[in-house]
């Protein structure tokens, strides 16, 4: 089984992992399970993982967010910690419509952490704030 715990803190088993390790070169081995597991938000989630789309905001007191580069252009927020994406994607087919589990930035957040991708952001407590600040502006 690929899949496991709901909280946002792992999403791939060990097996998963290995595999995505072993594939992490280019994505040249079969992913066909992630697609099958994922839907059609794997390929272009691994899209943005292999374009290095994934930040990992951290402040100095360990509050983490990623920032996802969509491939719109659009910065987009996620927090792993509790499974959202300020995405429209998200709010629609996740939040209103429940026909996913995911947009592609969330799952190239977790396939980032799985494969130790994610660029690294380090940040001032302040500069988090306005982060989040500015990401309620966008949304109001």
């Amino acid at each position: 089984m690929i899949l496991c715990q709901w909280d946002g803190q792992e999403y791939l088993t060990s097996s998963g992992r290995r595999a995505l390790e072993r594939d992490q070169k280019g994505f040249s081995g079969d992913l066909t399970w992630l697609k099958f597991i994922f839907g059609p938000a794997a390929v272009p989630a691994l899209d943005l993982v292999d374009q290095h789309s994934v930040t990992r905001v951290r402040s100095p007191s360990g509050r983490t967010l990623y920032q996802v580069l969509g491939s719109s252009g659009k910065l987009y927020t996620c927090y792993s910690s509790c499974h959202f994406c300020t995405c429209p994607a998200f709010g629609f087919s996740v939040l209103q419509k429940s026909e996913s589990l995911l947009c592609k930035h969330i799952l190239a957040v977790y396939l980032s952490q799985a494969m130790g991708a994610c660029q690294e952001l380090a940040v001032s407590e302040e500069q988090l704030t306005n982060i989040l600040l500015a990401e309620e502006e966008d949304e109001g």
